[in-house]
């Protein structure tokens, strides 16, 4: 008895659980996905044009950076392949200064 009480006066304090089905609804001009407008993503509004350019500003703007990137890491690796260039010349002649290289 007890414990039936109290689970009622529990049900009683929680908040209802409506279950119910409604489709959405989209108003004239409303903004959504592509898929909603009969025309598909070229059919969009002003915002949707806006934001998919700014995207596409974004990205170009991000490669732009990455290549940049690369560009400097390049140009450091080729400073030091001439630095080993240099040593091994220098190895060479000092090599044939002391006698020490290969006879031709």
């Amino acid at each position: 008895m007890l414990r039936t009480s109290i689970i009622k006066s529990a049900r009683a304090f929680a908040a209802p659980r409506y279950f119910s089905t409604s489709t959405l609804r989209m108003t004239a001009g409303a903004t959504g996905s592509a898929s909603s407008r009969p025309t598909g993503s070229a059919g969009g509004d002003a915002f949707t044009k806006r934001e998919s350019a700014a995207e596409e500003l974004y990205i170009r703007q991000e490669e732009k950076a990455k290549l940049f990137a690369i560009k400097q890491k390049l140009q450091r690796q080729r400073e030091h392949l001439e630095e080993l260039d240099k040593h091994i010349d220098d190895v060479i002649k000092q090599g044939e200064a002391s006698g020490q290289g290969e006879s031709k």
